[in-house]
Protein backbone atom coordinates (compact mmCIF):
# COMPACT_ATOMS: atom_id res chain seq x y z
CA UNK A 1 0.00 0.00 0.00
CA UNK A 2 0.94 3.54 -0.96
CA UNK A 3 0.40 6.85 0.27
CA UNK A 4 0.18 10.31 -0.97
CA UNK A 5 -1.07 13.71 0.10
CA UNK A 6 -4.03 14.97 -2.54
CA UNK A 7 -4.22 18.46 -2.82
CA UNK A 8 -7.54 20.53 -4.10
CA UNK A 9 -7.61 23.96 -3.07
CA UNK A 10 -11.09 25.17 -1.98
CA UNK A 11 -9.81 28.62 -0.61
CA UNK A 12 -12.12 31.78 -0.75
CA UNK A 13 -10.22 34.58 -1.77
CA UNK A 14 -11.79 36.69 1.09
CA UNK A 15 -10.74 34.60 3.81
CA UNK A 16 -7.46 33.03 2.31
CA UNK A 17 -5.00 33.93 0.15
CA UNK A 18 -3.16 32.05 -2.98
CA UNK A 19 0.05 33.30 -1.45
CA UNK A 20 -1.07 31.64 2.16
CA UNK A 21 -2.12 28.60 0.70
CA UNK A 22 0.84 27.86 -1.38
CA UNK A 23 3.17 28.24 1.48
CA UNK A 24 1.51 25.96 3.48
CA UNK A 25 1.08 23.15 1.44
CA UNK A 26 4.32 23.46 -0.24
CA UNK A 27 5.62 22.96 3.56
CA UNK A 28 2.99 20.40 3.88
CA UNK A 29 4.90 18.49 0.69
CA UNK A 30 7.93 18.53 2.24
CA UNK A 31 6.79 17.12 6.17
CA UNK A 32 4.88 14.25 3.91
CA UNK A 33 8.34 13.31 1.98
CA UNK A 34 9.57 13.33 5.32
CA UNK A 35 7.36 10.71 7.32
CA UNK A 36 7.34 8.52 4.39
CA UNK A 37 4.58 9.12 1.73
CA UNK A 38 5.18 8.62 -1.55
CA UNK A 39 2.77 10.69 -3.73
CA UNK A 40 2.02 15.00 -3.47
CA UNK A 41 -0.65 15.19 -5.95
CA UNK A 42 -2.23 18.63 -7.37
CA UNK A 43 -5.60 19.05 -9.11
CA UNK A 44 -6.23 21.58 -12.32
CA UNK A 45 -9.34 23.65 -12.20
CA UNK A 46 -10.43 27.19 -12.61
CA UNK A 47 -12.05 29.94 -12.01
CA UNK A 48 -14.45 29.80 -8.85
CA UNK A 49 -13.29 28.59 -5.35
CA UNK A 50 -13.07 24.63 -6.12
CA UNK A 51 -10.42 24.06 -6.76
CA UNK A 52 -9.24 27.91 -8.86
CA UNK A 53 -6.21 28.45 -6.60
CA UNK A 54 -4.24 26.04 -9.47
CA UNK A 55 -4.63 26.38 -12.73
CA UNK A 56 -1.45 24.87 -13.43
CA UNK A 57 -0.67 21.60 -11.37
CA UNK A 58 3.10 21.10 -13.09
CA UNK A 59 4.10 24.61 -12.01
CA UNK A 60 2.82 23.47 -8.69
CA UNK A 61 4.85 19.74 -8.47
CA UNK A 62 8.13 21.94 -9.67
CA UNK A 63 7.77 24.06 -6.97
CA UNK A 64 7.76 20.78 -5.02
CA UNK A 65 10.27 19.05 -6.79
CA UNK A 66 12.91 21.78 -5.64
CA UNK A 67 12.01 21.46 -1.96
CA UNK A 68 11.83 17.60 -2.43
CA UNK A 69 14.17 14.58 -3.07
CA UNK A 70 12.49 11.55 -2.79
CA UNK A 71 8.70 11.83 -2.97
CA UNK A 72 6.64 11.55 -6.36
CA UNK A 73 4.78 14.33 -8.02
CA UNK A 74 1.26 13.36 -9.78
CA UNK A 75 -0.84 15.76 -11.78
CA UNK A 76 -4.89 14.72 -10.19
CA UNK A 77 -5.54 15.41 -13.20
CA UNK A 78 -4.60 17.29 -15.94
CA UNK A 79 -7.87 18.36 -17.74
CA UNK A 80 -6.60 17.38 -21.14
CA UNK A 81 -9.51 18.38 -22.82
CA UNK A 82 -8.20 22.00 -22.50
CA UNK A 83 -4.89 21.51 -23.30
CA UNK A 84 -2.99 21.21 -27.11
CA UNK A 85 -0.98 17.20 -27.06
CA UNK A 86 2.57 19.01 -27.84
CA UNK A 87 2.12 21.38 -24.83
CA UNK A 88 1.27 18.33 -22.43
CA UNK A 89 3.49 15.65 -23.92
CA UNK A 90 6.84 19.34 -23.65
CA UNK A 91 5.73 19.93 -20.58
CA UNK A 92 5.06 17.12 -18.72
CA UNK A 93 8.74 15.75 -19.48
CA UNK A 94 10.06 19.46 -18.50
CA UNK A 95 9.00 18.27 -15.05
CA UNK A 96 10.08 14.88 -15.17
CA UNK A 97 13.71 15.94 -15.96
CA UNK A 98 13.95 18.88 -13.18
CA UNK A 99 12.04 16.13 -10.48
CA UNK A 100 14.98 13.58 -11.69
CA UNK A 101 11.73 11.30 -12.77
CA UNK A 102 9.64 11.59 -10.42
CA UNK A 103 6.62 12.80 -12.15
CA UNK A 104 3.27 10.51 -12.47
CA UNK A 105 0.46 11.80 -15.18
CA UNK A 106 -2.94 12.17 -13.89
CA UNK A 107 -5.57 12.93 -16.47
CA UNK A 108 -9.04 13.92 -15.97
CA UNK A 109 -12.19 14.57 -18.00
CA UNK A 110 -13.25 18.01 -16.57
CA UNK A 111 -16.91 17.98 -15.53
CA UNK A 112 -17.83 21.43 -14.60
CA UNK A 113 -19.45 23.04 -17.49
CA UNK A 114 -18.52 26.61 -16.73
CA UNK A 115 -14.90 25.64 -17.00
CA UNK A 116 -16.26 24.17 -20.75
CA UNK A 117 -18.08 27.58 -21.86
CA UNK A 118 -14.80 29.44 -20.68
CA UNK A 119 -12.40 27.40 -23.23
CA UNK A 120 -15.29 27.03 -25.94
CA UNK A 121 -14.79 23.72 -25.96
CA UNK A 122 -18.80 21.45 -26.03
CA UNK A 123 -19.06 19.14 -23.36
CA UNK A 124 -21.05 16.54 -26.20
CA UNK A 125 -17.25 16.08 -27.32
CA UNK A 126 -15.56 15.91 -24.15
CA UNK A 127 -15.12 12.41 -24.24
CA UNK A 128 -13.62 11.95 -27.75
CA UNK A 129 -11.16 15.08 -27.33
CA UNK A 130 -9.66 13.65 -24.17
CA UNK A 131 -8.99 10.19 -25.20
CA UNK A 132 -7.54 11.53 -28.61
CA UNK A 133 -5.43 14.11 -26.60
CA UNK A 134 -4.13 11.46 -23.99
CA UNK A 135 -3.24 8.90 -27.00
CA UNK A 136 -1.43 11.98 -28.93
CA UNK A 137 0.66 12.39 -25.79
CA UNK A 138 1.82 9.11 -25.10
CA UNK A 139 2.93 8.81 -28.98
CA UNK A 140 5.21 12.21 -28.75
CA UNK A 141 6.71 10.70 -25.50
CA UNK A 142 7.89 7.89 -27.02
CA UNK A 143 7.88 8.45 -31.17
CA UNK A 144 9.54 11.00 -33.17
CA UNK A 145 8.14 12.83 -36.00
CA UNK A 146 4.33 12.34 -35.13
CA UNK A 147 1.12 12.73 -37.53
CA UNK A 148 -1.71 13.52 -35.91
CA UNK A 149 -5.39 14.66 -38.22
CA UNK A 150 -8.64 14.80 -35.93
CA UNK A 151 -11.25 17.16 -35.64
CA UNK A 152 -9.95 18.37 -32.22
CA UNK A 153 -5.75 19.25 -33.00
CA UNK A 154 -3.34 18.56 -36.29
CA UNK A 155 0.11 18.42 -36.55
CA UNK A 156 3.23 16.56 -38.54
CA UNK A 157 6.41 15.25 -38.37
CA UNK A 158 6.20 16.50 -34.61
CA UNK A 159 8.90 15.25 -32.12
CA UNK A 160 8.37 16.59 -28.31
CA UNK A 161 10.94 17.53 -26.60
CA UNK A 162 12.54 17.27 -23.77
CA UNK A 163 12.32 13.46 -24.24
CA UNK A 164 10.58 12.13 -20.19
CA UNK A 165 13.40 11.05 -18.28
CA UNK A 166 11.36 8.28 -17.20
CA UNK A 167 11.01 5.44 -19.89
CA UNK A 168 9.11 4.97 -21.72
CA UNK A 169 7.47 7.79 -19.92
CA UNK A 170 5.78 8.65 -16.50
CA UNK A 171 3.37 6.50 -15.34
CA UNK A 172 -0.05 7.30 -16.20
CA UNK A 173 -3.30 7.44 -14.23
CA UNK A 174 -6.65 8.53 -15.06
CA UNK A 175 -9.56 9.64 -13.27
CA UNK A 176 -12.99 8.28 -13.67
CA UNK A 177 -16.20 8.76 -11.52
CA UNK A 178 -19.51 7.30 -12.81
CA UNK A 179 -19.35 5.79 -16.92
CA UNK A 180 -18.81 2.07 -17.28
CA UNK A 181 -16.91 3.53 -20.46
CA UNK A 182 -14.33 5.65 -18.96
CA UNK A 183 -13.63 2.67 -16.41
CA UNK A 184 -13.46 -0.04 -19.43
CA UNK A 185 -11.40 2.71 -21.61
CA UNK A 186 -9.01 2.96 -19.10
CA UNK A 187 -8.42 -0.76 -18.37
CA UNK A 188 -8.14 -1.32 -22.39
CA UNK A 189 -5.26 1.27 -22.31
CA UNK A 190 -3.06 0.20 -19.62
CA UNK A 191 -3.69 3.20 -16.95
CA UNK A 192 -3.93 3.34 -13.73
CA UNK A 193 -7.22 4.18 -12.21
CA UNK A 194 -8.06 7.28 -9.90
CA UNK A 195 -11.30 7.53 -8.19
CA UNK A 196 -13.04 9.75 -5.98
CA UNK A 197 -15.94 8.01 -4.37
CA UNK A 198 -18.99 10.51 -4.27
CA UNK A 199 -19.86 10.99 -1.11
CA UNK A 200 -22.71 8.78 -0.26
CA UNK A 201 -23.10 5.02 0.22
CA UNK A 202 -24.99 4.11 -3.16
CA UNK A 203 -22.12 5.72 -4.83
CA UNK A 204 -19.73 3.70 -3.09
CA UNK A 205 -20.99 0.65 -4.17
CA UNK A 206 -21.35 2.04 -7.92
CA UNK A 207 -17.54 2.90 -7.65
CA UNK A 208 -16.74 -0.58 -6.37
CA UNK A 209 -18.47 -1.59 -9.22
CA UNK A 210 -16.84 0.45 -11.87
CA UNK A 211 -13.53 -0.15 -10.41
CA UNK A 212 -14.46 -3.83 -11.03
CA UNK A 213 -14.92 -3.16 -14.43
CA UNK A 214 -11.86 -1.65 -14.63
CA UNK A 215 -9.59 -4.76 -13.46
CA UNK A 216 -11.29 -6.77 -15.45
CA UNK A 217 -10.76 -4.77 -18.37
CA UNK A 218 -7.37 -4.41 -17.44
CA UNK A 219 -6.99 -8.41 -17.03
CA UNK A 220 -8.69 -9.19 -20.20
CA UNK A 221 -6.57 -7.20 -22.22
CA UNK A 222 -3.19 -7.19 -20.77
CA UNK A 223 -3.05 -10.78 -19.35
CA UNK A 224 -3.29 -12.45 -15.71
CA UNK A 225 -0.29 -11.31 -14.89
CA UNK A 226 -0.81 -7.58 -15.72
CA UNK A 227 -0.65 -5.32 -12.73
CA UNK A 228 -3.73 -2.75 -12.73
CA UNK A 229 -3.75 0.50 -10.11
CA UNK A 230 -6.18 1.55 -8.20
CA UNK A 231 -5.81 4.75 -6.31
CA UNK A 232 -8.24 6.52 -3.95
CA UNK A 233 -8.68 10.16 -2.81
CA UNK A 234 -10.68 10.85 -0.01
CA UNK A 235 -10.47 13.69 2.50
CA UNK A 236 -8.66 12.30 6.07
CA UNK A 237 -8.20 13.62 9.29
CA UNK A 238 -6.60 12.77 12.54
CA UNK A 239 -6.79 13.63 15.62
CA UNK A 240 -6.09 11.71 18.98
CA UNK A 241 -9.91 11.16 19.93
CA UNK A 242 -13.02 10.79 17.54
CA UNK A 243 -14.60 13.61 19.21
CA UNK A 244 -11.32 15.70 18.84
CA UNK A 245 -11.16 15.04 14.93
CA UNK A 246 -15.39 15.51 14.67
CA UNK A 247 -14.79 18.96 16.14
CA UNK A 248 -12.23 20.39 14.35
CA UNK A 249 -12.96 18.21 10.73
CA UNK A 250 -16.25 18.48 10.89
CA UNK A 251 -16.98 22.00 9.91
CA UNK A 252 -14.33 22.11 7.04
CA UNK A 253 -15.76 19.48 5.89
CA UNK A 254 -18.99 21.05 5.43
CA UNK A 255 -17.26 23.83 4.02
CA UNK A 256 -15.72 21.68 1.30
CA UNK A 257 -19.18 20.53 0.76
CA UNK A 258 -20.43 23.77 0.23
CA UNK A 259 -17.38 24.94 -2.27
CA UNK A 260 -18.03 21.95 -4.38
CA UNK A 261 -21.83 22.50 -4.45
CA UNK A 262 -21.44 25.97 -5.36
CA UNK A 263 -19.67 24.83 -8.54
CA UNK A 264 -21.42 21.47 -8.74
CA UNK A 265 -24.81 24.21 -8.95
CA UNK A 266 -23.76 25.57 -12.60
CA UNK A 267 -25.01 21.57 -13.80
CA UNK A 268 -28.78 23.05 -13.05
CA UNK A 269 -30.46 23.81 -16.63
CA UNK A 270 -27.42 22.19 -18.26
CA UNK A 271 -27.59 18.55 -20.14
CA UNK A 272 -24.99 16.20 -22.06
CA UNK A 273 -24.95 13.04 -23.62
CA UNK A 274 -21.24 12.69 -21.89
CA UNK A 275 -21.61 13.35 -18.55
CA UNK A 276 -25.43 11.43 -17.53
CA UNK A 277 -26.87 11.96 -14.56
CA UNK A 278 -24.76 15.01 -13.07
CA UNK A 279 -27.81 17.64 -12.98
CA UNK A 280 -28.53 16.67 -9.49
CA UNK A 281 -25.39 16.87 -8.20
CA UNK A 282 -25.26 20.33 -6.71
CA UNK A 283 -28.35 19.39 -4.45
CA UNK A 284 -27.01 15.88 -3.26
CA UNK A 285 -23.81 17.58 -2.12
CA UNK A 286 -26.11 20.53 -0.27
CA UNK A 287 -28.15 18.20 2.08
CA UNK A 288 -25.15 15.74 2.47
CA UNK A 289 -24.88 15.36 6.22
CA UNK A 290 -21.73 15.22 7.61
CA UNK A 291 -21.97 12.36 10.13
CA UNK A 292 -23.36 10.77 6.90
CA UNK A 293 -19.85 11.71 4.84
CA UNK A 294 -17.71 10.09 7.56
CA UNK A 295 -20.05 6.77 8.48
CA UNK A 296 -19.89 5.63 4.66
CA UNK A 297 -15.92 5.90 4.62
CA UNK A 298 -15.66 8.69 1.70
CA UNK A 299 -14.31 11.02 4.37
CA UNK A 300 -11.98 9.20 7.09
CA UNK A 301 -11.21 11.11 10.03
CA UNK A 302 -11.53 10.55 13.49
CA UNK A 303 -8.95 8.66 16.16
CA UNK A 304 -5.55 6.61 14.78
CA UNK A 305 -8.07 3.26 15.66
CA UNK A 306 -10.83 4.80 13.74
CA UNK A 307 -9.09 5.74 10.89
CA UNK A 308 -7.13 2.66 10.57
CA UNK A 309 -9.96 1.08 10.53
CA UNK A 310 -12.18 2.93 8.33
CA UNK A 311 -8.64 3.10 5.71
CA UNK A 312 -8.55 -0.83 5.72
CA UNK A 313 -12.57 -1.11 5.21
CA UNK A 314 -12.18 1.64 2.21
CA UNK A 315 -8.87 0.26 0.52
CA UNK A 316 -10.62 -3.01 0.45
CA UNK A 317 -14.02 -2.30 -1.25
CA UNK A 318 -12.04 -0.36 -3.96
CA UNK A 319 -9.35 -3.27 -4.20
CA UNK A 320 -6.84 -0.05 -3.76
CA UNK A 321 -3.56 -0.27 -3.54
CA UNK A 322 -2.34 3.64 -3.63
CA UNK A 323 -4.56 6.16 -0.89
CA UNK A 324 -3.97 9.40 -1.38
CA UNK A 325 -5.19 11.80 1.30
CA UNK A 326 -7.25 14.89 0.73
CA UNK A 327 -5.30 17.03 3.27
CA UNK A 328 -6.36 20.79 2.63
CA UNK A 329 -10.28 20.56 2.69
CA UNK A 330 -12.32 23.56 3.92
CA UNK A 331 -9.70 26.01 3.47
CA UNK A 332 -8.02 25.26 6.41
CA UNK A 333 -3.91 26.05 7.60
CA UNK A 334 -0.67 24.10 8.24
CA UNK A 335 -2.10 24.64 11.86
CA UNK A 336 -4.44 21.88 11.35
CA UNK A 337 -2.72 19.72 8.23
CA UNK A 338 0.46 19.48 9.91
CA UNK A 339 -0.61 17.30 13.52
CA UNK A 340 -2.90 15.03 11.26
CA UNK A 341 -0.68 13.86 8.88
CA UNK A 342 1.90 13.62 11.17
CA UNK A 343 -0.44 11.43 13.80
CA UNK A 344 -1.28 9.15 10.51
CA UNK A 345 2.24 8.93 9.42
CA UNK A 346 3.18 7.90 12.31
CA UNK A 347 0.33 5.65 14.33
CA UNK A 348 -1.77 4.84 10.93
CA UNK A 349 0.34 4.23 7.94
CA UNK A 350 2.40 1.64 9.16
CA UNK A 351 -0.35 -0.39 10.28
CA UNK A 352 -1.76 -0.01 6.72
CA UNK A 353 1.42 -1.36 4.97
Amino acid sequence: MKHGISLLPDCRPAVRSARDYFRDVLTLSRIAEDEGLHYVKMTEHYLRDYGGYCPDPLGFLSAVAARTSTIRLMTGAIQASFHHPVQIAAQTAMVDAISGGRLDVGYARAWLPYEFEAFGIPMDESRARFQATVTAVRRLWTEESVDEENPYFAFRRATSLPRPEQRPHPPVWVAAVRSRQSFAWIGEQGFGLLVTPPPHKEALAGTREMVEVYLETFRSTHGPDARPRVAVSVPLFVAETDEEAYRVADPLLREYLTVWAESAEDWSGTTSKDYPTYEAMGQVLRTMRIDDFRSVGTAVVGSPEQVLERAQHLSSQLHADTMLWQVDFGGQTLATMEPSLRMFASQVMPKLA
